[in-house]
Parts: C-alpha cells; sequence; structure tokens
C-alpha cells in the first residue's frame, strides 16, 4: 500500500515537472520570430533571396524595412542579421554566455582552417588559444615588439619615398614583414621572399572558401564524401584543392623556427617566447600544435587586415587633403623636423590617433563580421531567437548609423575630438574588432602597427595623386569593393 501511494506521488511529481516544461517552452516558443522578408519556399526558405554576392548592402535594405534584427532561414538553418551597435552590443556583450560560437563552416574545416581561434566553437580549444593571445599581447606584451614595427615602417616610407615598386604591393609587403617578424622572427629581404608567396596562397585559399556558413556543404555536410562531379560539391573540390596552402601556412613556418633554435640561430619572436615560456624539453603533439596554430593565426589574419586599413589611409589622404595637412602640422609640433616618431609621441599626437579611430569606421576591413552562433535560444525584445541560429553583425551598417555618426560616409576624424577641442565627441567605433568574448585578441598589436605607420607616413611623405603619361592627374573615384581598395598615388618626400 505505502508502496503505491510512493509511486503514484512520484509519477504525479513527475507529470508536474513535465508540464511544466511544456508549458515553460510552449511559452518561449510563443515570442514570434524577428520580422524578415517572405521565404521564397518551404524547403529553400530564403536561400533563393540571399545575397550571397553583396550581403551588407541587401542586409541593410532589409533592415530599413523590418527593423535591426532580421531573421531569414536557408534550408531549415535561421540566419539573424544585427543591423545596429545597440542590438549587436545587447546579444553579443552582454550575453556572450549564449552568443559566442560559431557555425559549423565546413568549407573551411575541410580546407584546414578549423583550429584557427576565429573560426573555433566556444569551447575549451577556444579558450585556451585565446589565453595564449591575451598573455602574448596584452598591452605591456605588445612593447616587445615595437622597435620591429618602427622599423618596418621605415622601411615602407623608403620604399614609396624612392618609388621602389607599386604602393599596393609595398603595403602588402609592409604587413606581411611586420606579421611574420613578429610571430617567427623571420625578417623579409625582398618581394619574391617565400613567406609571401606562402601567405598569398593562403589568402587565395580563403578567398575561394564561399561566404562562411552560406555554402551548400554547409547545409548538407554529407557533400563531402560525394565524387566531385556531384552537384552542390563545388566548394568541397575548392576546399580540397587548396588545403595544401593552408596546411604549408601553418607548419612550414613554425618547422623553420624549430630548426633556428636547434641551430642557436632564431630570433626573439612569439614562437620562441611561447616554447620558452612552456619550459619543457619535450613538448606534446597538442602543445606544438596549439603554438603553431596561433602563430599562423597572426602571420594570416594580422597581415591582410593591416594591408587594407592602410589602403583605405592612402585613399584618404588623396580624398581629404586637409585631413593629410592637420596631421602633418600636428607630428611637426609634437616631433619636429630632426627625427621620427617614436610610441613615446602616442599621446601627444591625439589627431593622429583620431585618424585611425576613423580609419577602423570608415569602411571596416570586416564589413560583414565573422558570424557567432547561439548556444541556447534567447527572446530579445518579445523576439524569439532560436538555439543555433547564424548571427551576423552588419559591421558596415553599424558604421554608416547617421543617429550616432554625422556625415557618416565622410573620413572625419575630428568627430572623435571633445568639443571643447573642436570635435564632436563621437564614440570610438568598437565593432571594428568584434564583439564579446570573439573580440579580436591582437588588437592592441594592430592598433600599434597602423600608428608606427600613420605616424611615420605623416612625417616622411605627402600622399597625392598619381599622374599619367601626359603630366596629368588621375582622379579617384573613391568607390570600395569588399576585401580591397582601388585607388593610384604616390608618396614623394615632404619638404619643410
Amino acid at each position: 500500500m505505502g508502496d503505491s501511494i510512493i509511486g503514484r506521488c512520484a509519477f504525479l511529481g513527475a507529470l508536474c515537472c513535465a508540464i511544466a516544461g511544456v508549458h515553460f517552452v510552449s511559452k518561449k516558443r510563443s515570442h514570434p520570430l524577428p520580422p524578415g522578408p517572405p521565404a521564397g519556399s518551404m524547403l529553400l526558405g530564403h536561400y533563393g533571396q540571399m545575397p550571397w554576392g553583396s550581403p551588407v548592402t541587401v542586409f541593410r535594405e532589409w533592415a530599413k524595412k523590418y527593423g535591426d534584427v532580421v531573421y531569414v532561414r536557408c534550408f531549415g538553418q535561421p540566419y539573424i542579421v544585427l543591423d545596429s551597435a545597440e542590438a549587436a552590443t545587447e546579444l553579443l556583450e552582454k550575453q556572450s554566455a549564449i552568443f559566442s560560437s560559431r557555425p559549423n563552416t565546413m568549407v573551411y574545416k575541410l580546407m584546414g582552417w578549423d583550429p584557427d581561434v576565429v573560426f573555433l566553437p566556444y569551447g575549451p580549444q577556444f579558450r585556451k588559444q585565446r589565453k595564449i593571445f591575451q598573455t602574448s599581447f596584452s598591452p605591456q606584451a605588445c612593447v616587445e615588439f615595437q622597435p620591429m614595427q618602427l622599423q618596418n615602417a621605415h622601411i615602407l616610407a623608403h620604399g614609396l619615398m624612392e618609388n621602389q615598386g607599386d604602393p599596393v604591393q609595398l603595403l602588402n609587403r609592409f604587413t606581411i614583414a611586420a606579421a611574420i617578424g613578429i610571430a617567427y622572427g623571420h625578417q623579409i629581404m625582398s618581394a619574391d621572399d617565400e613567406y609571401i608567396k606562402i601567405i598569398q596562397d593562403s589568402a587565395t585559399a580563403l578567398s575561394h572558401g564561399g561566404m562562411p556558413a552560406g555554402t551548400l556543404v554547409d547545409y548538407f555536410p554529407v557533400l563531402q564524401y560525394f565524387p566531385s562531379w556531384f552537384p552542390g560539391t563545388h566548394y568541397v573540390n575548392v576546399a580540397r584543392e587548396w588545403k595544401w596552402a593552408v596546411r604549408k601556412m601553418i607548419e612550414w613556418p613554425y618547422e623553420v623556427v624549430l630548426k633556428n633554435i636547434a641551430a642557436g640561430s632564431a630570433r626573439p619572436c612569439f614562437v620562441v617566447n611561447q616554447l620558452e615560456a612552456a619550459c619543457k624539453d619535450v613538448l606534446t603533439s597538442d602543445e606544438h600544435e596549439d603554438i603553431r596554430t596561433a602563430a599562423a593565426v597572426i602571420y594570416s589574419a594580422g597581415s591582410d587586415t593591416i594591408s587594407f586599413t592602410l589602403q583605405k589611409f592612402f585613399l584618404a589622404m588623396l580624398l581629404y587633403p586637409e585631413v593629410q595637412k592637420k596631421g602633418q602640422d600636428e607630428v611637426d609640433q609634437v616631433v619636429g623636423a630632426d627625427r621620427l616618431p617614436s610610441f613615446e609621441d602616442r599621446d601627444s599626437l591625439p589627431f593622429v590617433n583620431c585618424i585611425i579611430q576613423e580609419l577602423l569606421r570608415w569602411h571596416p576591413v570586416a564589413p560583414l563580421a565573422v558570424p557567432h552562433c547561439s548556444t541556447e535560444e534567447y527572446v530579445y525584445k518579445g523576439m524569439r531567437i532560436p538555439k543555433g541560429s547564424y548571427v551576423f553583425p552588419n559591421t558596415e551598417s553599424m558604421s554608416l548609423d547617421d543617429t550616432v555618426y554625422k556625415n557618416p560616409s565622410e573620413f572625419d576624424p575630428s568627430r572623435f575630438l571633445p568639443p571643447s577641442e573642436g570635435g564632436r565627441g563621437e564614440p570610438q567605433f568598437e565593432p571594428a574588432f568584434g564583439f564579446g568574448r570573439r573580440v579580436c585578441p591582437g588588437k592592441h598589436l594592430a592598433l600599434a602597427n597602423l600608428w608606427a605607420v600613420v605616424s611615420t607616413v605623416l612625417a616622411t611623405l605627402q600622399i597625392e595623386k598619381a599622374r599619367d603619361e601626359t603630366g596629368r592627374e588621375i582622379t579617384q573615384s573613391g568607390e570600395f569593393n569588399i576585401g580591397f581598395t582601388r585607388y593610384v598615388a604616390t608618396g614623394k618626400r615632404r619638404s619643410y
């Protein structure tokens, strides 16, 4: 009798819990999804409407119609587009415990990018990699690399001054030299250096990978096992074709450092620092892989983003000569004509620092940031964001928000100066480096690199329009493409 009563009570208790759980889930499900364009079909969802070629502009148009949180669905996979810094901050920053993972990007995984901290899902391996970067590239730790950054900036300025090649190629060479020097201690001596070819090959591989989490193999991973002629396997074939380039970029420079250490000729660098910090004669294969992969991130991500930002700098100096003049005047007043700027001058050059901040805002390097992935369902302003949603921050749209930035299309560094100094006191563009737990861990290193070049160029060069064979100025259109800038410029020695 007693057992029967206990059994009934247990059953009723379990039933109550089940009913409460169903009620809780149904209550959450009662919240509507965010608004978005009508789906094309039940099966494909919005796949046929997705702007794979130019997502930023179309996403912005959708946001104007549906709001700053837009929902679309492709083959059952929910996508969320965040068009405002407010929405991105509320979700990706304040709810980072939910919105810090990454989609399963099969193409990049097949290429060999999956150990890269940029693509790692949130978990123990991501936290381990991030800790390596946070320790190695804190503001204090970055001081070690400043002499190398200044030296490379001086080499770049000299190359531009002496017309030693195409400006874009010189900028690319500088950024690769800076990244490779910090990561591996190697000094780039010529344009045909093997390290330059390696990074160019891996960058080509990445550019061929399609939109992250947007290819057919991302929706249907089973396609990776189908023959190359099978429909829908295009990006699988691309990944197979370029996997060698990614693997070489990760492995070869690291092996060179190990050989240099054995020969007693290794230079101070990130890899050497990490191996010394391990305090072990023999590292496990996993420990080697952690260091090897982290170094490759510096090498690959660091060079591309800095190169594009510096190309924007040259374009801005062409289109806004008054900004160049104001920056030059500040450098001349603080530094003088007898030496070049050093990092000790950094705090004394507020307008130069504002130029760098405006470079981060004006046409962001990543106009559509790498997508986050939600690990739980979440309700934001009455809208249900499903678990497993791919969340795209529309960074460029945030940079053009005229409720935050006056005349956002204009390159105007003074916007960041306080009103007491003739500025508007507008906020710095924090989305440039990502959100929440996915903020770029090399932020301080990148800012120092930019400062070294911008201050050196302003001190030494006059950036002006190039001329054609007849001596006529080549007019710059100011057009932008995602991933690169088209411009024609020349740098000549300044006269004091």
